[in-house]
């Protein structure tokens, strides 16, 4: 019997991850290689690649069926780990200042996020899709399909990826991201 590809994870069934902007995304700092991204997280995440992105995948031992990737992570040749997308039904639950980024509901996590942005008096963009985003805090929050619904799908990058983050033409973060989930 194969797996759910569209079975989501409880909260307390992810990992539990922290977002500090311009930072770090749970044990990965923005700026690592491949070979330190993948030291980071052995024996939590497998890892598969390709030219200029990763997909970071659950193992058995986390408790769930590795049934896609977890985390998809981004990089570049001057600047290393630049962009880290978490997968909305089976990725690490990441906060932002207690807020939680994965698996939720778009328009309530975009209420919260735009209050959240209003008391940091940060900037609120859209990208062409209709993504909330802050270049200030790196953070755009895209929307996953999960089966009938949609999930919430950060992503957070360097700060060198940050401006424009919510343009999908003409920003950094990869077309393989903004196609992959597209509805």
């Amino acid at each position: 019997m194969s797996a759910n590809v569209w079975a989501v994870l409880s909260d307390e069934q992810r990992l539990r991850w922290t977002f500090t902007p311009f930072a770090h995304v749970g044990p990965l700092t923005f700026g690592m290689t491949h070979e330190q991204v993948q030291a980071a997280v052995h024996g939590v995440l497998g890892v598969a690649c390709s030219d200029g992105w990763a997909d970071l995948w659950l193992e058995r031992s986390a408790g769930a069926e590795p049934t896609g990737p977890a985390i998809t992570t981004y990089y570049d040749e001057w600047n290393g780990l630049a962009g880290v997308a978490v997968n909305a039904l089976r990725g690490p639950q990441v906060t932002l200042d207690g807020l939680r980024l994965v698996g939720q509901r778009p328009s309530r996590l975009e209420r919260d996020f735009t209050e959240h942005l209003a008391a940091h008096s940060l900037e609120l963009r859209y990208s062409q899709g209709g993504d909330p985003c802050s270049p200030q805090l790196g953070l755009v929050l895209r929307a996953q399909r999960a089966d009938d619904v949609v999930l919430s799908r950060p992503v957070m990058v360097a700060k060198a990826w940050a401006e424009g983050c919510w343009d999908v033409s003409e920003g950094h973060i990869p077309t393989r991201e903004w196609t992959t989930f597209a509805s």
